[in-house]
């Protein structure tokens, strides 16, 4: 990395400034309280009451400088751009807060509540991180008090499903006490949708602890979930906690929800190389997840960007189940750019195939039928398409797929009767003469 991009750095790799004053207060926990000093937290008070605050910094991962390219596109949608405001916030680090909670139901709703509220924002190239936990139900108004300050500092919000789960029940929590305003956002960053589009192809699942051992490769940066608490038993430790039950457990939850922490600090780092537009970055990609990064990129409206991934992705060598889809979705772009005789030589090359050759053969009937002007050529693939659905049909036991494939043989038979009467009326034998020349094509060639 050049000098002066690394000097750039400093100003978001500095230790995070002074916290606002703030009526909170820490004290050590006393001897009867087994929760705070099993887990190495103080005793934080404001006027709304006491909860447990733990707080550790970790070497790992390291701060990554967020590409204004990522930004924009993990923030808009195809048709909606950023506003100056959200953008000044987005590219500014020191803003950035990376929330993730544990609950007491994983089904959400207005009994549910968040009994660890895990924070962390990046500091000194590192990562800060800090937890407030409530002992009992009557230490929540304290708990939400300390996040809404945290929000007020940083409301870049970074999660991982945060948008369907975790902040959608923190609002309904800070409604519900009535005497603490829901934090305003500037943003809100949810990394699962991009994680899924990105990965899901190769990985099926996108679990965060998928990811961080398929992706972040979590043993070489050093972490270990061998020991890790499973997140359907999180609600029950906490309500046997609540009975008089063992501490332990809980311990286990604090490291669990640390862990998470670190995996989407270090996600965003990944997601963030993939999306950056630098010319190198694709070159380490394997294929099934440059194709994924092509679909997410066309959702997105980067058109030109998906066309040259979707394109790599088919070069370096794509599963046989996958080059269908990858040749018909490139043959779109190609559509959409206008290069409609291109996009016709890439659905040539799937019109045999089971799943994607109906579609191939209606395109190409309208490619040369409005562009081509080639009513003939056009009624080919017509005829190749009917005798495939007919086929179907008979082949199949299945009435629903039997009166889909009538319905769309129907279709087609319209459509060819329609090529037919644009054909030159000099030659009213020609249609008829390029039906039979196609059915052998149509024996041999498709499925």
């Amino acid at each position: 990395m050049p000098i002066a991009d690394k000097f750039s750095h400093l100003a978001a790799l500095k230790p995070s400034r002074p916290m606002v004053a703030r009526p909170a207060a820490i004290r050590t926990p006393g001897e009867e309280d087994t929760l705070g000093r099993l887990l190495g937290a103080g005793v934080a008070s404001n006027h709304f009451g006491e909860h447990l605050a733990i707080r550790n910094w970790f070497s790992t991962p390291e701060f990554a400088e967020p590409s204004p390219t990522t930004l924009e596109l993990l923030s808009r949608t195809r048709d909606e751009l950023v506003s100056r405001k959200t953008r000044a916030a987005l590219e500014d680090p020191e803003k950035w807060l990376f929330l993730d909670t544990e609950t007491t139901g994983l089904a959400g709703g207005t009994g549910t509540y968040a009994f660890l509220i895990g924070l962390a924002w990046w500091d000194a190239g590192g990562l800060q991180v800090e937890q407030f936990f409530m002992r009992d139900f009557a230490e929540e108004h304290s708990l939400l008090q300390e996040l809404s300050q945290r929000v007020a500092e940083r409301p870049v919000l970074v999660t991982f499903n945060g948008k369907s789960f975790d902040w959608p029940l923190l609002e309904s929590r800070f409604t519900m006490t009535r005497s603490i305003a829901v934090p305003k956002l500037a943003a809100h960053l949810d990394l699962l949708h991009p994680a899924r589009a990105l990965w899901k192809l190769r990985l099926g699942s996108v679990r965060l602890v998928e990811l961080e051992r398929q992706i972040l490769d979590a043993p070489r940066l050093g972490w270990h979930r061998e020991s890790d608490v499973s997140s359907a038993l999180i609600p029950q430790f906490y309500f046997d906690y609540l009975r008089g039950g063992s501490a332990e457990p809980l311990a286990g939850v604090v490291r669990h929800n640390q862990m998470d922490l670190r995996g989407l600090a270090a996600l965003f780092g990944k997601i963030n190389e993939m999306l950056s537009d630098s010319s190198g970055s694709a070159n380490t990609i394997e294929s099934l997840d440059l194709f994924g990064l092509s679909r997410f990129l066309q959702r997105r409206g980067e058109d030109d960007r998906a066309h040259s991934a979707c394109s790599q992705a088919l070069a370096i060598g794509l599963p046989a189940e996958f080059r269908p889809k990858a040749r018909r979705e490139l043959a779109q772009m190609a559509k959409r750019r206008g290069e409609h005789a291109h996009a016709a030589e890439i659905l040539l090359e799937i019109v045999a195939d089971p799943h994607d050759g109906l579609h191939a053969c209606e395109q190409l009937a309208i490619y040369y039928e409005r562009h081509a002007k080639d009513p003939i050529k056009a009624a080919e693939f017509c005829e190749l398409a009917i005798a495939a659905l007919r086929r179907q049909r008979t082949n199949s036991r299945d009435p629903f797929i039997a009166a889909q494939s009538a319905r769309l043989e129907q279709k087609f038979l319209q459509r060819r009767a329609r090529l037919e009467k644009k054909s030159l009326p000099s030659s009213p034998a020609r249609p008829q003469r390029a039906r039979a020349a196609a059915a052998p094509k149509a024996n041999s060639a498709l499925w």
